[in-house]
């Protein structure tokens, strides 16, 4: 795996979009331009993109609010799966987040969702049992 792990620009919305979209992480309730422009927007969240030969070979958006830091948009692309791209764009997850002096990092994944359930212990992540609780604050 040859890849460069480096922040996405203007110029990777559409891929970034497609990329999620072949994923399958994308929901209509989520805007994927206004998720990346606000992940772009501040100094506390960014979204890292593997390149490889050119093009994007995976991405993750990682933020965090000072405590804990969250990753979400973990994607690869379909025909570079299993090759490690994952595995690097979560570690480049987590040196972002150490670079900020963030101690925790959190994720939440789908319980049907036993393939990345899979990857991310296999990884070293460990399930916390919790409950989440939202609130719609768009209308939605």
């Amino acid at each position: 795996m040859d890849a460069v792990i480096g922040h996405a620009g203007d110029a990777d919305v559409e891929a970034l979009i497609i990329l999620w979209r072949e994923a399958g992480l994308l929901r209509p309730w989520n805007d994927p331009r206004a998720d990346i422009a606000l992940a772009r927007r501040g100094p506390h969240s960014t979204i890292l993109v593997a390149r490889a030969e050119g093009a994007i070979a995976g991405s993750v958006m990682v933020g965090h609010d000072g405590h804990r830091g969250w990753i979400y948009y973990l994607a690869v692309a379909q025909h570079l799966a299993r090759q490690g791209y994952g595995r690097r764009l979560t570690r480049a997850a987590e040196d972002w987040l150490r670079a900020r002096g963030v101690p925790k990092l959190m994720l939440m994944v789908r319980p049907e969702n036993d393939q990345v359930r899979a990857f991310y212990a296999a990884i070293g992540y460990e399930e916390e049992p919790r409950i989440v609780f939202s609130q719609r604050l768009d209308g939605q």
